[in-house]
C-alpha cells in the first residue's frame, strides 16, 4: 500500500496531479482544497495517498493532510460515495466542516457538494453522525480514527479500548497524542501516549 508520496510537482489538472518521485511521475487524484495546497509547479510536495484498486483501475487518491483522508475513507464507506463524490465534498467542506455538518445533521451543507443531492446528503449525514459526534470538544481524527479500521489511529483506538477505555475517552486521547506527535508518529509511541492521557 502506498501511503504517502514526497517529490516534485510535475503538473496539475482539474481534480489530478502527477508528482515526481524519484523519477517516476504518478498520478494523484485530489480534491481542489489538497491541489491548492501542494503549491506550485516545480516545488517540492507531500501528499498522504490512499489506493484504490478494482478489476479494471488502480487510483492513487491524494491528500494534504492525513485528517482527510481520513474523511474520504469515511465517506467512501457511504453506500452511494465513490471516490469522485467523496473528493467533490472534501473540495466543498474542510475537514472540521465536513465533522460539523455531520455531528449537527445538517444534510443541506453537505448537498453543497457537487453530484450530492439532498437524499445521499441526508444519508452521510445519518449513517456518519454518530461517528464525527464521538470527538469530545472538537476536532475530527479521533471520530474518524475509530470508525476507520486498519488506520493507524484507528488502532490506536481500538487498543485503549481493549484495555478498557470508553470509545469517546480513547478517541479523544488519540486524537490530542497525533496532534502532540505529529503524523510520523509509529503506532507504539501514539498507544503510550494516548494512555497516559486517557489515564490522566
Amino acid at each position: 500500500m502506498i501511503a504517502r508520496l514526497s517529490g516534485r510537482l510535475l503538473e496539475t489538472g482539474l481534480d489530478w496531479a502527477i508528482i515526481d518521485v524519484g523519477g517516476v511521475g504518478y498520478m494523484v487524484h485530489c480534491s481542489s482544497r489538497t491541489l491548492s495546497a501542494l503549491g506550485h509547479v516545480g516545488e517540492a510536495c507531500t501528499v498522504h495517498t490512499d489506493l484504490q484498486v478494482s478489476e479494471t483501475d488502480l487510483r492513487l487518491l491524494g491528500f494534504a493532510k492525513g485528517e482527510e483522508r481520513d474523511w474520504f475513507r469515511l465517506l467512501t464507506h457511504v453506500q452511494g460515495v465513490g471516490s469522485k463524490v467523496a473528493l467533490a465534498i472534501l473540495s466543498a467542506l474542510a475537514p472540521a466542516e465536513l465533522r460539523d455538518a455531520c455531528a449537527a445533521g445538517d444534510a443541506a451543507s453537505v448537498s453543497r457538494a457537487q453530484g450530492v443531492g439532498p437524499k445521499l446528503a441526508a444519508r452521510i449525514v445519518n449513517e456518519l453522525k454518530d461517528k464525527a459526534g464521538a470527538m469530545p470538544g472538537g476536532g475530527g481524527v479521533a471520530a474518524m480514527a475509530a470508525a476507520t479500521p486498519g488506520s493507524l489511529s484507528g488502532d490506536a483506538v481500538s487498543a485503549l479500548q481493549n484495555l478498557g477505555f470508553k470509545p469517546a475517552v480513547a478517541a479523544g486521547a488519540v486524537a490530542r497524542a497525533q496532534e502532540e506527535l505529529g503524523e510520523d508518529a509509529d503506532l507504539n509511541t501514539l498507544v503510550r501516549v494516548a494512555l497516559k492521557l486517557a489515564a490522566g
